[in-house]
């Protein structure tokens, strides 16, 4: 009977989670029904809803600012793009358009046909106006990922009732990917407005197969969208929860307050409940994901602005290490700035500094001027908040010591995340550590950021993140160089 529950329950869970799409990293659902001994757990047990329990935040669900991993996977839930991808593939499909673009001569013009059948949640019919003007919106209304759009768009335009037609400033080639960003999606104009700052954070009208019934900071509610155009949720709503701390979502889960824990656990968390999963009554479930941990190295701070100590710094990273000691296995290394998910990847950095090369390190340091009575000393700054970078830096630091005794000196610093991130764009720090998110699923969107002189002055050295996160470790060849 209890398996029965299980398998009946997780057919229900699993239809929301596979509407994550790429965003899923893990999910792991429990059939227990005792109460949790922490936070309060969410309304939902006993009517068929769904309850999540997650330490991501949402700082607003305005598809035109929302920028945050969170925010992106609740859009996905409310809303859809005109292209998405098959579930657990990199084919990109058309959603709410009903073909690819139809490319011009001089790849500028982009023609899409539109669905006829589709109706937002406030009851006004989706066409291509609705479209464009949900577009125009996104790219005029001075958000964060506004960018994204307003530096490669000349012009969107309704050339027929299902028909739109976008204009580029100039070519290139990874847009229809682009255009499955969670924030392009549309939106009811007669609930929103085009203008600078012009938000609208704890609401959203849209068109996906989940309506938002709340909004609030520690939880969030989605009902069914009963008019959805699309294959309807399997179960009558989502209840999530967000709890201050991975300890509290690990214990509320494992006591049997929710149905899913979903991002972020701590990596000795996640090995538990794998360890646990049979006598705990519970199961894990995996996928890829692309969030990435990286290293900065500020090329104008001395001696980073040295390349000879950039490619020692890139010796001394031992990813297979880092995977072990912080990631419990649960990661695998990756040598490319490319996920290995395309075939253009290739392992360049594991051929060019391997991992914890420390002879080379010391020849680049030897060749550098620095030897242990001029010894090298490095400053790594990392988010207060964040166990893994935290476990990360101390492994570094640990592991570069050990085997370069006297020649390198690593110094441990932390700041609260916003700080942080306030201070990098100054360009105070030498070396930080943090993450990032890709905006789309094309290989353009994992190299331009770092290749574009224009945004970014730093070496990344990249780790990916857990669970089943990739660890990266790249250098970037102009820099290297």
């Amino acid at each position: 009977m209890r398996v029965r529950r299980e398998l009946w329950r997780w057919r229900r869970v699993l239809k929301f989670v596979g509407l994550f799409g790429l965003c899923l990293g893990i999910a792991l659902g429990c059939a227990g029904n005792n109460q949790p001994a922490t936070e309060t757990p969410t309304e939902g047990a006993g009517n068929g809803r769904i309850t999540i329990g997650t330490t991501l935040t949402a700082r607003t669900l305005d598809p035109a600012d929302a920028y945050e991993t969170f925010p992106g996977i609740l859009l996905y839930n409310l809303g859809d793009r005109l292209y998405t991808y098959t579930p657990g593939t990199t084919e990109l499909v058309p959603q709410l358009a009903t073909a690819m673009p139809t490319v011009s001569q001089d790849s500028l013009t982009y023609t899409i046909p539109l669905r006829q059948d589709v109706t937002l949640h406030d009851g006004t019919p989706f066409n291509a106006e609705v479209m464009a003007f949900s577009i125009q919106r996104f790219m005029e209304n001075g958000g964060r990922p506004a960018y994204l759009l307003a530096e490669k768009v000349a012009s969107v335009e309704a050339t027929g009732e299902h028909e739109l037609t976008i204009t580029l400033s100039a070519p290139f080639s990874a847009f229809p990917a682009l255009l499955s960003f969670s924030g392009i999606t549309p939106v009811s104009p007669t609930s929103y407005e085009v203008g600078t700052g012009k938000f609208k954070p704890d609401s959203f009208v849209g068109s996906g197969p989940y309506k938002l019934a709340s909004f609030a900071s520690d939880a969030i509610k989605l009902d069914v969208n009963e008019n959805y155009w699309g294959e309807a949720p399997a179960n009558p709503g989502i209840d999530i929860q967000i709890f201050t701390n991975p300890a509290n979502l690990y214990n509320t889960f494992t006591t049997g307050g929710l149905d899913v824990a979903y991002q972020t656990l701590d990596p000795e968390q996640i090995a538990s409940l794998e360890k646990d999963a049979q006598t705990g009554g519970w199961q894990v479930i995996e996928a890829g994901t692309n969030v990435i941990n990286f290293m900065v190295l500020n090329q104008r701070i001395e001696p980073l602005n040295d390349v000879k100590v950039r490619q020692a710094i890139a010796a001394m990273v031992d990813r297979p290490l880092l995977n072990e000691r912080v990631f419990q296995g649960q990661a695998e290394p990756l040598y490319s700035l490319i996920p290995p998910s395309f075939d253009v990847a290739k392992p360049v950095f594991k051929d060019a500094f391997g991992d914890g090369n420390f002879a080379k390190a010391k020849t680049l340091l030897t060749e550098a001027g620095f030897s242990e009575a001029k010894p090298l000393t490095v400053e790594v700054w990392y988010p207060s908040a964040s166990t893994t970078r935290s476990i990360v830096a101390s492994t570094l630091k640990e592991s570069i010591e050990t085997a370069l005794p006297g020649l390198v000196t690593v110094t441990l610093q932390n700041t609260e995340g916003a700080t942080l991130w306030q201070n990098v764009g100054k360009g105070i720090y030498p070396i930080i550590l943090s993450n990032w998110y890709p905006d789309y699923y094309d290989p353009d969107t994992f190299i331009q950021p770092f290749w574009d002189a224009t945004r970014v002055i730093q070496l990344r050295v990249a780790l990916k993140g857990h669970p089943r996160r990739v660890a990266h470790s790249s250098t970037i060849p102009k820099l290297m160089n």
